[in-house]
């Protein structure tokens, strides 16, 4: 299965998105902001294969941290998913604009959740 990094600054949610993609076979890093996600994304002994964030964190926004994600040669390439309760097609188009995959809304129901990221994953070749 894939290595994941998740940034999400609200416990909880964090938890559950956790929960429920290492029930699915994955492997899982955590970041409670942006810039933890960027830190852990270029220290990671395991390159990520995807990053799903949250858009709004403290530190470093979710799209803040996709555009320096993106900047960096190593990590350009691992695709990023937002997960955000902002549907706005403002928002949307914010988030694939700083260089996202996908645009993910919360709340979202586990199974959609895994069914999602299969479906990237499998789009990038890391199934």
């Amino acid at each position: 299965m894939a290595n994941i990094l998740v940034a999400e600054d609200e416990r909880d949610i964090r938890e559950l998105i956790v929960f429920t993609l290492a029930f699915a076979g994955h492997t899982v890093i955590q970041a409670a902001n942006g810039a933890e996600a960027v830190e852990l994304a270029q220290a990671a002994a395991v390159k990520p294969d995807l990053i799903m964030m949250d858009v709004r964190m403290p530190r470093m926004t979710g799209y803040e941290a996709c555009r320096q994600l993106k900047s960096v040669p190593a990590l350009r390439d691992i695709p990023v998913v937002f997960l955000s309760a902002k549907g706005q097609d403002e928002e949307i188009q914010n988030g694939l604009a700083a260089g996202a995959v996908a645009y993910i809304l919360k709340p979202f129901a586990p199974d959609e959740l895994n069914r999602r990221i299969a479906e990237i994953l499998q789009q990038i070749g890391a199934t």
